[in-house]
């Protein structure tokens, strides 16, 4: 009789697969690697994931809906918009600190070798940071929080940019200091001209677009 599959082996797959990319890139490991760590064989493997293409889809959809939710919970935290800034730049600093690159600026960097509908995907995730960080800084821009040198989604973009580009460069050096040091540069060029603080976000304004509003218990 054949052994029964579990139904937590395709999470397993999931999470040793996003450490071997976060790691090593996704060409970088094989299935023999995974198959090896989770410990079934390369025959199940293909049973959950046929290709190599739908396991990084299916990896990149997955990183997309965390990073959502993460997301979701700093606009949820009411803090101003400094606070909300420093708090997306720490969902950066905190991969790092794991000995990670973010899963999405890692496939990136290999775009030209992966299939179309990874790219896609990839394009999917960094339109939501960038879309998520624009409505953050409007909305600062409208309660007076900072004096924006460009459109929101042109500083949206540069942001993004910068903290991946930081995020790279200092794990080159193995030093997470690095990163934060350029971070912190980043959000000061932002939030030059900041004028006055504005209290903090009450309940039934405005929610931030790109971020699904959640009910309170």
């Amino acid at each position: 009789m054949a052994r029964p599959r579990s139904p937590l082996t395709p999470q397993r797959i999931l999470d040793v697969a996003e450490r071997l990319i976060q790691t090593r890139g996704f060409n970088g490991f094989s299935y023999a690697d995974v198959a090896a760590d989770v410990g079934i064989t390369k025959a199940s493997l293909h049973y959950h994931f046929p290709t190599k293409a739908d396991l990084g889809l299916s990896l990149v959809r997955r990183y997309h809906l965390v990073f959502e939710d993460a997301l979701a919970a700093l606009a949820r935290s009411g803090g101003n918009t400094r606070a909300l800034l420093e708090g997306y730049a720490d969902l950066y600093g905190s991969v790092l600190r794991k000995d990670r690159m973010c899963l999405c600026g890692m496939l990136a960097a290999e775009q030209s070798t992966l299939p179309l509908v990874m790219r896609r995907a990839l394009q999917s995730f960094f339109d939501l940071n960038e879309r998520w960080l624009a409505g953050v800084l409007e909305v600062g821009r409208k309660r007076g929080e900072l004096d924006l040198a460009a459109p929101a989604r042109e500083e949206a973009r540069l942001l993004v940019a910068g903290l991946e580009g930081a995020l790279l460069v200092a794990r080159s050096y193995d030093d997470v200091a690095r990163f934060q040091e350029a971070a912190a540069r980043l959000l000061a060029g932002v939030l030059a001209g900041a004028g006055r603080e504005v209290p903090r976000r009450h309940a039934g304004s405005r929610s931030l677009p790109g971020v699904r509003r959640v009910r309170s218990r």
